[in-house]
């Protein structure tokens, strides 16, 4: 007890005083350290023609953050959601502004390679570890950037099967239609050689820039050389015109294409002519994990459905956690090392990466068709 000069005694009450502060002490310290605010971004397309891709991303990469929040943390986590517009200036501004953010220790993007291709430079020249939740192109990974990893399997994964399936049951010659986008031109590039290794001849090659709204001219050219379907090599709203436009000019081949333009949004343009096109797409396969997540999504009542890429980004800010819980706030060079030695069993299964920091997921493919106005198994 203190002393008391007084009465020679140590005095209780002095005794208590100094017990009550320090033990506010204590707690103020204590609550300091638990209420540490780290930030961790998110970029995806938000707007525009493929923004239900992005808010369905965008809610899964919430839903992680929350789940982690109410788990008791050492850290609180606040989410930074910016829109890229599938723009790559849009991208690159949004990631700029990330990375300016001393709070921002990691991040995820993208839905387009072509924007992550334009941003992943300022994240690599920021020192900000960076995942890719949902674009596809090889070279996003090829690059063996040590800050950069993907979830995504690679278009490379899909336009193997689909190729040989193609010349197997579609037939052997071909015309490929695709934006000029690197996302177009690995497609083109990639479905090309596997078709031809198959079997297939590509009678015709075209394509036109992102926002084309008129394929009338191209497709003339590709009706005369009558193919046996065309494979288009973009995205929604390009694809939905395409199809539709082959329609008006009395083309009765079938579309086909991978997961680019596997999206309701595509049916809504295309209308009635969206009937019997065929996608390829990574096979969902059911396990605990996303069984919980749908059910965890529908309670937390979100005003977009869940898509594909809904997983994509819940598994991406989980496996982003836990590396900040191994490697600590304060390294981001640390964090990335710990994203890369990831051994994650979410709803994606199971998700490791390569010396590239690309998942080692394995790829089974999923045909997938429209019939009477929606997506279906084919």
């Amino acid at each position: 007890m203190p002393f008391n000069p007084n009465t020679g005694e140590k005095s209780l009450g002095a005794f208590i005083r100094v017990a009550i502060v320090g033990t506010a002490l204590a707690f103020a310290s204590t609550t300091a350290m638990a209420q540490e605010t780290i930030k961790l971004g998110f970029i995806g397309p938000l707007s525009g023609g493929n923004a239900q891709q992005g808010l369905s991303a965008r809610n899964g990469f919430q839903l992680a953050i929350d789940q982690a929040n109410a788990s008791g943390l050492p850290f609180k986590i606040e989410p930074v959601i910016l829109d890229d517009a599938a723009n790559p200036q849009t991208g690159v501004a949004a990631a700029i502004k990330l990375t300016n953010d001393p709070q921002v220790i990691a991040a995820a993007g993208h839905w387009n390679s072509g924007v992550a291709l334009a941003t992943i430079p300022v994240f690599q020249r920021a020192g900000v570890p960076f995942i890719v939740w949902g674009a596809i192109s090889p070279k996003i990974t090829e690059r063996n950037n040590p800050m950069v990893s993907r979830v995504a399997t690679t278009l490379v994964n899909t336009n193997e099967p689909l190729a040989k399936w193609a010349a197997e049951k579609v037939g052997k010659k071909i015309a490929i239609v695709s934006d000029t986008s690197d996302y177009g031109a690995a497609n083109t590039q990639n479905f090309e050689k596997f078709y031809k290794a198959a079997g297939g001849s590509i009678i015709a090659t075209e394509a036109a820039p992102v926002g084309t709204t008129d394929f009338r001219a191209l497709l003339t050219k590709i009706k005369a050389a009558s193919p046996d379907a065309i494979y288009f090599g973009g995205v929604v709203t390009e694809a939905g015109l395409v199809r539709q436009q082959m329609v008006e000019l009395g083309m009765k081949q079938p579309m086909i294409g991978v997961d680019g333009f596997h999206d309701p949004a595509f049916i809504k343009i295309a209308a009635a002519a969206a009937e019997g096109t065929v996608v390829g797409i990574a096979k969902e396969k059911d396990n605990p994990q996303v069984a919980k997540l749908r059910d965890d999504y529908a309670a937390a009542k979100f005003a977009e459905p869940s898509t594909t890429y809904t997983k994509n980004a819940y598994d991406t800010a989980n496996i982003l956690i836990a590396a900040i819980r191994k490697a600590g706030t304060k390294d981001k060079v640390a964090i990335a090392k710990a994203i890369r030695e990831t051994q994650h069993d979410g709803a994606l299964g199971h998700t490791s990466f390569d010396e590239n920091g690309q998942t080692k997921l394995p790829v089974e493919l999923e045909l997938r068709t429209v019939k009477n106005g929606a997506w279906a198994a084919y």
